[in-house]
């Protein structure tokens, strides 16, 4: 039997337990058999545990119910332009200029609509590669938000100067995949694509003084992603993990080598070929280029990035934020909750979260056709074959220029043998899974904190020197680094556009947001986390 003190808390602890169930009134649910006078024993009966915990777990489905549903809003291109020729269609069949056969098109809109594993069934396929999981997008969740209460705003549209100005970036990334990091400031294609970008009229990448220049070219859109090198830390340092060591040295690929450049490939593509097996470099490297980063993107377990930062950061004994319960402990620290083990396992456990939002948008609401589609169709436009409404900005870049010079088509040269994979572009799964586990690190980690003695890669990637620079680097600045480098990466090897990116930052963002808000009804402790928005502003949870 504990002393009356004891007593006194356990009481408010309980009375804790209620509070969170009075969200419950609307729906007129209670605590049976827990009245208030029966809340007054030092410990909670078995019975009231039980009925407690269903208390806890109702309130949290409230709490993501009364966050309403918003209006879901496509750019109207799917019916806007003929032939559906601004939506994705890859892997079903396509006629020989690369239009998808109506019909087949038409089955996947009746698939979407009924949300069953049955219709997509009934999708005809091209080639061997199948449709990745639509039906994740009509999955329900027990925690955050339901997939179908988060919303993301319309594409921008296919004749718009907004996808002119992403459409010029990739084509000038394709260009730029093979210039080192460590060459940016004096390269010709990267001052030939910062003075082009910096032109378009509706272009918003990154800018310095309203002009793209060689520091803010292909960087994500926060502070973090302007401040130091190109890449972030988190992508070059080493991370223990237990006994063994998580080296940042990858397998990549050999430069120089572009996919789906001529007309026959990029059409079979289209249908759906199987995917052929390609190159690799025998030497491991550090991230040294945009075709590096792409090949990251390309065989990375989606969570793995954010993981390895976390092992980084508690190796460096990063502070954790001054809201966590135990940091002003005298005589316990966090485990289960607050400390390792929980902020490892949130951090991959809000991806899988994190994808069935997106896959709704991508699936169910914009179907935006990916990068590899619609530079067939800017081919077919530039050769004369078809008529589409292309802005003029892109018809006349420099960019589009050089790659036909280079490759005798104006196809968007793809980075992977198999290009895009078969899902739609809009979201981006690799940018939403980003905006949510970073979202999980920074509310865990002391944003300000300064990481120690930076590196960059050497040209060829197989070193890390000393980074001189003046701007000191912080664990939320790097972190939003990291979750533009893995996102745009995507860019760069030309299967995303830059809106992909951005807009599913903000959804990961707050799927994370929501989930901390809710899991905040489970703890005995009261945490509570500061963290710096995407945005900018701050928030705290």
């Amino acid at each position: 039997m504990g002393n009356q003190a004891d007593r006194v808390e356990d009481r408010r602890a309980f009375f804790r337990i209620l509070g969170a169930a009075a969200a419950l009134g609307a729906a007129g649910v209670g605590l049976p058999g827990c009245s208030r006078a029966s809340a007054f024993p030092s410990i909670l009966t078995p019975s009231q545990r039980s009925e407690a915990a269903l208390a806890v777990r109702i309130a949290a489905a409230r709490m993501a119910f009364d966050r309403g549903l918003p209006i879901q809003l496509a750019n109207g291109d799917e019916t806007r332009l003929p032939a559906y020729a601004a939506s994705y269609s890859k892997g079903l069949p396509h006629d020989a200029r690369g239009f998808v056969v109506p019909s087949a098109y038409e089955t996947l809109l009746a698939a979407v609509r009924r949300e069953e594993k049955g219709a997509f069934e009934a999708v005809p396929l091209a080639g061997p590669r199948r449709l990745v999981n639509p039906m994740a997008g009509a999955a329900f969740d027990l925690q955050g938000p339901d997939s179908h209460a988060c919303a993301i705003a319309p594409a921008p549209r296919f004749d718009s100067p907004e996808q002119a100005a992403e459409a010029v970036e990739l084509y000038w990334m394709a260009l730029a995949r093979d210039v080192p990091f460590a060459a940016y400031t004096a390269d010709p294609i990267i001052a030939a694509a910062s003075t082009e970008l910096s032109a378009l009229s509706d272009c918003r990448a990154p800018k310095d003084a309203g002009l793209v220049t060689p520091a803010t070219l292909f960087r994500g859109s926060t502070a973090g992603d302007r401040a130091g090198p190109f890449l972030s830390q988190f992508l070059l340092r080493d991370a223990p993990f237990g006994a063994l060591t998580i080296s940042q040295k990858m397998r990549t690929v050999v430069p120089g080598v572009d996919y789906l450049t001529d007309y026959p490939s990029w059409l079979a593509a289209q249908n759906g070929a199987a995917v052929p097996p390609y190159p690799t470099d025998p030497v491991p490297r550090y991230i040294r280029s945009l075709r590096d980063l792409a090949e990251w993107v390309h065989v990375d377990a989606l969570h793995e990035a954010y993981f390895n930062a976390c092992l980084y950061l508690f190796s460096i004994e990063a502070p954790f934020d001054p809201g966590n319960p135990y940091v002003a402990s005298a005589t316990q620290d966090g485990f289960g909750t607050f400390g390792p083990p929980h902020v490892l396992a949130l951090v991959t456990e809000v991806a899988t979260r994190a994808l069935k939002a997106v896959w709704y948008q991508k699936w169910y609401v914009h179907r935006r056709a990916r990068p590899e589609e619609f530079g067939g169709r800017v081919h077919l436009h530039v050769t004369g074959q078809e008529v589409f409404p292309l802005h003029p900005e892109l018809l006349s870049s420099a960019a589009l220029a050089e790659v036909f010079s280079g490759h005798g088509s104006y196809l968007l040269p793809q980075a992977y043998p198999e290009g895009c994979p078969l899902h739609p572009a809009y979201g981006a799964g690799h940018a939403t899974v980003a905006g949510a586990c970073v979202t999980i690190l920074k509310a865990w980690f002391d944003g300000r904190h300064v990481l120690p003695s930076p590196v960059v890669p050497s040209a060829d990637g197989t070193l890390l020197l000393p980074y001189g620079g003046p701007e000191p680097l912080t664990v939320s600045g790097e972190l939003d680094k990291l979750a533009a480098n893995i996102s745009l990466g995507r860019s760069a090897a030309g299967i995303h556009w830059r809106t992909d990116y951005l807009a599913s930052l903000f959804l990961g963002e707050a799927i994370a947001l929501a989930i901390l808000e809710e899991q905040r009804l489970t703890y005995e402790e009261s945490p509570s986390f500061t963290l710096t928005r995407f945005d900018g502003t701050t928030v705290t949870v």
